[in-house]
């Protein structure tokens, strides 16, 4: 059966176009219920014996939620005991075009076949498909369509039966006026929560439940906290006029009391403004999208320099105020200021963390403090306090009253026990959402079937060149080998080198399910004593893996260059490669250094080395910047996988000689994928900060009488190479280390969406990424590129720049939380190592300095700490701070950036939450604030044993 509906719509150019919207009926459409005779279908997903034990409904049923209790009580359906759920199509879209992450886990539900959920697409059956009524709001509308669903399933089981008793079907609403509808059309209906509290075998789900605005008023105070947020229609209204502005709200994790909003489009790439204390910050959580409302100039104020953070108990609005006082900043830097008058749309996930167990006896009302600082703590009820006590465990917020403290939230699930290496590392990727469950049997599916091998049509399309001296150069212990290098020596006298990518694209085809599931995770994360790939092992470790002595397929990049390393001829050829050595760093430089070894591996190694060093010192008198961070190596215990030492990692000629290859090719790439593509390449751009950002560089340098130009990069870089400081030998590696905090982030774009390419740590006019395409989804994108370039096949969404721009943005998301959760994983570890080590007394260097504290750099571990100075246990020293220098004065002493001290190094552990690092100062001897030495030499025997 056909309906239709005819429209007039105008056009752009102001024409009219007359529109015909098709919508087909049928009669077929099953039920999806195994015990239902009229649709005659094999089996069911929907089960005869369908009984959950409950005091409301003591027979049989199906459940069909209405789109609020999918959408709010989604954990709660999560639940293995939900089972034998009708999922509507008009609850289906109406989820999908409101929540994205939703829709995903009911469509997980809806595919697992231990959960009997089954799509019934009630828009298409003849009997429950609804027209839209004259004056009917669509919401009404989809609300009726749902009602006519459950009438027809009420109608159509009727006389089935469960175990002798009448199969029934259960409506579930939150909806107050949809249940009273429902229940003058004589459905059987029930709220979800007076359902869920009827489960008499599963007490525990109570805990999921969503709370619903009748529940919200409950567990807060009458008092009003906060301003009223505005309607959307008044947000939309101001943002239009210009009395508002729309941006990202970004909590600060060293002060609860303040945050940042980057308003999109003001200024070239945005700008941020300034949001102070609780009233302001008005019930925003961190990356939620909100609406501000500019302060007059005479009112902007600049940031703190106070760090302040919201532990101990459930605060009061008189604590807070108490706390708001010292954050009278001074107006020497100051910023656009504002508040927060209303959400645009909410960013809330899940958040990992622990209960703060209530003291009061017998109370189910308890406050959830994240992992995360930048999120406010929650209320939620529980009747497992004390089972959930030393748990680490996930909560969702369910709203944020106006006159709450703190925002109100449910349980979701358990993680285990807190501290645990394992739960900590599932803690470590759920909060930095870093996708790390199996590949399912879909995305698997799309391998290649074993034993493979490469075949004479392979060979045939390929350029063979596994006769020369190829090799690979990595870390130690790495399985997942994408690139190798050869040179040598042309009978004309000049040299070629090669660069050759394992041939990813190759296996990976667009559109399957294994292609959007690797463009989903955007990179293989590398956390300590794990990683988390991007494609699966089959190929990220051997089919893809550019080992030695085994043929594989690659993409390679050759030159001709002369020996000053000037490019004379540049080709890129699908290519079958043979590498003769997988080495390390190490292995590599001990070859080159070894002046018996003239092989072919070691000459190859020898001229690229060469080669390198004159690219770098070409790089680099372009103005390429060759900045420092301290990255450190673990060396685990093989059996327990405990760090037992930890040191920061040495960088040798071999690292620089792979890395100068790898730029090169990147950028030759670049260059060819924009010439054939000017509209859709996938480029990497490094934007230039903006002057602002270099300040504490400027006044670091200054404090030691050194001269930092920051006008271009070029001047940056002739400034650090020149900078030093008589017997202080560490100087300039600090102030490059002080340079790399100042940069901006380097992002993926589409070339034909943006006009600025340049790539100001690389001093390059263009750049991308092509070296890397096992951990990193750009990678193999740009592989597809230059391959259409060399006459091969390509697809609509490689050409289309608004999809390659979208791919761009989540690969920049995926980039940048794999880099937070490769940090947090190292954080985590140091804690571990420094556990068994009691007191350790280290020499350091200050970073930054505080209103109320120093930030302090240990070399050896690359470790970062802060020594505080206010302590609440004793008096407080008198404290002196100067933002202009930056410096601080405790006591008699004034304290500076790059000033050397020595601190003792401790693990905290007294917050199982949040354990930490803590540094407390030795000198300089400050009375009342220096601590004594510890006593080393037990220590070191101590952890002599430990080892």
């Amino acid at each position: 059966m056909l309906k239709s509906k005819t429209f007039v719509k105008k056009t752009r150019s102001g024409g009219v176009v007359k529109v015909v919207r098709e919508h087909y009926l049928r009669d077929d459409i099953w039920c999806g219920s195994e015990c239902c005779i009229e649709c005659k279908q094999e089996s069911g997903v929907l089960q005869k014996d369908a009984r959950i034990e409950s005091n409301l409904c003591d027979y049989p049923h199906y459940l069909i939620p209405d789109t609020n209790v999918v959408l709010h009580q989604v954990d709660v359906l999560e639940d293995p005991v939900i089972r034998n759920v009708v999922i509507l199509q008009t609850v289906l879209q109406e989820v999908r075009h409101r929540s994205a992450p939703v829709y995903k886990r009911v469509k997980d539900m809806i595919h697992d076949k231990e959960k009997h959920f089954y799509t019934f697409t009630n828009e298409h059956h003849r009997e429950t498909f609804i027209e839209r009524e004259p004056g009917e709001s669509a919401n009404d509308r989809n609300d009726r369509a749902i009602r006519v669903a459950s009438r027809w399933y009420s109608q159509h089981l009727r006389g089935c039966q469960s175990d002798g008793d009448e199969l029934k079907v259960v409506l579930l609403t939150n909806d107050l006026a949809n249940k009273q509808k429902a229940e003058e059309n004589n459905l059987l209906v029930y709220k979800c929560e007076e359902y869920i509290k009827s489960l008499t075998a599963n007490p525990e789900l109570v805990d999921r439940l969503a709370l619903s605005s009748d529940d919200k008023n409950d567990i807060t105070s009458n008092k009003v906290l906060f301003p009223e947020h505005l309607p959307l229609s008044a947000i939309q209204a101001g943002i239009k006029n210009g009395s508002f502005l729309q941006g990202t709200f970004r909590a600060s994790r060293d002060n609860y009391l303040e945050a940042t909003v980057f308003v999109h489009g003001e200024g070239e790439d945005g700008t941020e403004v300034l949001i102070q204390g609780l009233q302001n910050l008005n019930r925003a959580v961190h990356q939620d999208v909100v609406a501000l409302q500019l302060f007059p100039q005479s009112q902007w104020v600049a940031p703190s320099s106070v760090l302040l953070q919201d532990e101990g108990e459930a605060k009061d609005a008189d604590a807070d105020e108490e706390e708001e006082k010292v954050l009278q900043p001074s107006t020497a830097a100051r910023k656009p200021t504002g508040k927060v008058v209303g959400i645009i749309k909410r960013n809330w996930r899940p958040f990992c963390g622990m209960l703060n167990v209530s003291q009061i006896k017998e109370s189910t009302r308890h406050l959830f403090t994240p992992a995360d600082r930048c999120i406010p703590r929650i209320r939620i009820e529980t009747r497992q306090a004390s089972a959930l006590a030393g748990q680490r465990i996930m909560v969702a917020i369910d709203g944020w009253p106006k006159h709450s403290r703190y925002p109100n939230g449910h349980f979701v699930r358990s993680l285990g026990k807190a501290g645990d290496k394992d739960t900590e590392q599932e803690v470590l990727l759920l909060e930095h959402d870093v996708p790390h469950q199996p590949f399912s049997q879909a995305v698997l599916s799309f391998l290649p079937k074993m034993p493979w091998s490469i075949t004479a049509e392979d060979l045939a399309r390929r350029e063979d060149l596994r006769p020369l001296a190829v090799c690979s150069v990595d870390p130690p212990g790495c399985t997942d080998i994408d690139d190798a290098l050869h040179c040598r020596e042309l009978e004309n006298g000049n040299l070629e080198v090669g660069v050759h990518i394992a041939d990813v694209s190759h296996f990976i085809r667009p559109g399957t399910a294994l292609d959007r599931e690797a463009a989903n995770r955007g990179t293989t994360v590398y956390l300590c004593g794990r990683r988390i790939d991007m494609v699966p092992e089959l190929l990220s470790s051997n089919l893809c893996s550019l080992r030695s002595n085994v043929d594989r397929f690659a993409f390679s990049c050759i030159w001709e260059l002369s020996h000053d390393a000037e490019i004379l001829k540049t080709r890129f050829t699908k290519s079958v490669i043979n590498s003769k050595a997988s080495l390390t760093y190490a292995e590599a430089q001990m070859r080159i250094d070894d002046g018996t070894k003239n092989d072919d591996i070691t000459q190859s190694l020898r001229g690229l080395n060469k080669l390198a060093k004159i690219l770098k010192k070409q790089r680099i008198e372009n103005g390429a910047l060759t900045l420092s961070s301290l990255e450190v190596r673990f060396h685990m215990d093989s059996e327990t996988h405990d760090p037992i030492d930890l040191q920061a990692k040495e960088l040798l000629e071999t690292n620089s000689m792979v890395e100068e290859f790898m730029l090169l090719a990147n950028i030759s790439v670049a260059q060819r994928i924009y010439r054939e593509f000017p509209d859709c390449a996938m480029l990497r751009k490094h934007p230039a900060p903006p002057p602002s950002n270099y300040d504490i560089l400027h006044k670091a340098s200054r404090s030691k009488n050194v001269e930092i130009r920051t006008d271009s990069a070029k001047a940056l870089a002739d400034s650090l190479d020149k900078a030093s400081v008589d017997g202080f030998l560490y100087f300039n590696t600090l102030l490059r280390i002080l340079a790399t905090r100042c940069m901006m982030q380097a992002v993926y774009f589409c070339s034909g969406m943006d006009s600025d390419f340049h790539h100001y740590g690389l001093a390059s006019p263009i750049y991308t990424h092509f070296t890397s395409p096992i951990r990193r989804y750009a990678d193999i994108v740009v592989h597809r590129l230059l391959a259409v370039a060399a006459a091969d096949s390509t697809y609509p969404d490689l050409m289309d720049k608004h999809k390659q721009s979208a791919l761009s943005s989540n690969l920049n998301y995926r980039h940048k939380m794999a880099q937070y959760a490769q940090r947090a994983s190292v954080a985590f570890h140091t804690q571990l190592f420094f556990k068994s080590r009691g007191i350790l007394n280290e020499e350091g260097f200050v970073l930054f300095v505080r209103k109320n504290a120093v930030v302090v750099l240990i070399p050896r571990f690359g470790l970062e700490g802060t020594v505080f100075f206010d302590t609440k246990d004793k008096s407080a020293p008198q404290l002196v701070f100067d933002e202009e220098g930056p410096t601080l004065k405790v006591e008699q002493h004034t304290f500076r950036i790059f000033d050397r001290v020595k601190v003792t190094i401790r693990l905290d552990d007294s917050n199982i939450q949040h354990q930490k690092i803590r540094m407390a100062l030795v000198e300089p001897e400050i009375p009342g604030v220096s601590v004594p030495p510890p006593d080393v030499e037990p220590l070191a025997k101590k952890a002599k044993l430990d080892r």
